[in-house]
């Protein structure tokens, strides 16, 4: 079986140094050949690997203490419990819940049926993405089960396969181990078709939609289609292969005669200074989705509706509301102001619910600052016992059931305030002075639809 490698004492010296100007010399001192630089690149990724199972260890060692623990001090909800030690995880590796999940399942699976594949990831000739791939694939099998997929994966070089090849190959065997659980899985599969949105750089997104395989080729086979037959229409073609396609979607969805003449609402973050000066540099930002010229939202045969919502040193401004739920325009800030993302640290999951940091049921009020935008997880972590949110000056403070602490700043947009050179007292970006401007948006437009906080 693999084990650990030695290790070069100078890498070792190299990881925990802390000076990246002394990294970077000794990488580029000239004293190793091109080919003893791969090397070390190569040694490197092995020691990364490694590295990575190791954390591994202490996430498993972690989460059987904390079940240990909690279950003894009397929470035996498994998926209360399950949910607090990914959480922890996460906060602790600096990544979403979902992937803390991930990993924290990971250790668990590679324990109990991949003992081949727990040694090669231990031995640094498998990738944690790798072993991670391998370990979904399998994640419905029974420890038995797994461990046959294991022994069968021994007659494969799977430290040189890509990833798209281990998940096939993986699934193949599962399937062959458990047919019945292959079958259950792809009929429940097909119960998970959805259709989402995603952000995309300079003002795109990505509409992607999640369908059984026949299903897929059908709508792209139809698309196709209408490459074809613009083709062969007396139209000049202006347009190449992938618009047609995209184009041809929208009209399809929407039942507009043409893609550009959707109707559509558009809430856009704008900094008070773009509206001051009209040469600002800074861009409007749209919560979610990012940064983007206000001009190129205004173009076109379509009616968009642009509501703005103004910023002052790239915070979206608020107000007040006495009401048990956070509904309407306040809703609406409190989801701009948090960009529309998770205000949790290290999460990016879309906001599903608005909390109260001091909860309802200790006399928190439905104001502006008492509210945050959180995905649904995180909304009922809070509630799980030794976990505590409250608001400081630097941000919401999320206190965990081991003591430690993580705090989230307020998210801002590409607006800040330059800090200038040492001792000045700094000036917003550009140069401009800082206005700070007391306005607050205008609250026309539909209301948003709160969600209750529990």
């Amino acid at each position: 079986m693999p084990a650990f490698a030695p290790v070069d004492p100078t890498l070792v010296w190299l990881l925990a140094e802390q000076d990246p100007g002394v990294v970077d010399e000794l990488c580029a001192d000239g004293s190793l050949s091109e080919a003893g630089l791969v090397d070390r690149i190569s040694v490197l990724e092995s020691l990364q690997q490694r590295v990575a199972a190791l954390q591994s260890a202490a996430v498993y060692a972690f989460a059987r203490r904390h079940a240990a623990v909690r279950t003894a001090g009397g929470v035996v909800e498994p998926e209360k419990l399950e949910r607090s030690i990914a959480g922890q995880i996460a906060l602790a590796c600096r990544v979403s819940p979902a992937e803390g999940g991930k990993r924290m399942r990971m250790a668990r699976d590679l324990r109990n049926g991949h003992h081949r594949v727990h040694a090669l990831f231990t031995a640094g000739e498998l990738s944690a993405y790798k072993t991670a791939t391998i370990t979904a694939a399998t994640a419905d099998l029974d420890a038995a089960e797994r461990a046959e997929v294991d022994r069968r994966l021994g007659a494969h070089d799977v430290a040189h396969l890509g990833v798209g090849r281990i998940r096939t190959l993986v699934q193949a065997l599962a399937a062959q181990v458990a047919p019945e659980r292959f079958h259950a899985r792809s009929r429940a599969a097909r119960k998970a078709r959805r259709v989402s949105l995603r952000p995309a750089p300079d003002g795109m997104t990505d509409l992607i939609a999640h369908l059984p395989l026949e299903q897929g080729v059908a709508c792209y086979a139809a698309l196709a289609q209408a490459v074809n037959a613009a083709a062969v229409s007396s139209e000049p073609v202006t347009r190449g292969r992938g618009q047609i396609m995209a184009d041809t979607l929208v009209e399809r969805v929407t039942g507009q005669v043409t893609a550009p003449d959707v109707a559509v609402e558009v809430q856009v973050v704008v900094p008070v200074e773009a509206l001051i000066d009209p040469d600002s540099p800074l861009p409007a930002h749209i919560p979610g989705h990012g940064p983007v010229p206000l001009d190129v939202l205004a173009t076109g045969s379509g009616r968009k509706t642009l509501r703005r919502l103004l910023t002052r040193a790239g915070i979206v401004i608020g107000g007040d509301s006495r009401q048990r739920l956070f509904t309407g325009v306040l809703a609406e800030w409190i989801r701009a102001r948090d960009g529309y993302r998770c205000s949790e640290p290290y999460c990016d999951a879309p906001i599903r619910h608005l909390d109260h940091i001091r909860r309802s049921a200790d006399d928190g009020i439905s104001e502006f600052d008492n509210g945050r935008g959180v995905c649904e997880l995180h909304n009922y972590l809070r509630e799980t016992p030794g976990w505590s949110v409250e608001r400081t000056e630097e941000g919401v403070r999320t206190t965990t059931p081991t003591g430690h602490t993580y705090t989230a700043p307020p998210w801002r947009t590409a607006e800040h305030r330059d800090p200038g050179p040492p001792g000045s007292t700094g000036s917003v970006a550009g140069g401009r002075p800082d206005l700070r401007p007391r306005a607050v948006p205008d609250p026309a437009g539909p209301a948003a639809h709160g969600r209750r906080s529990w």
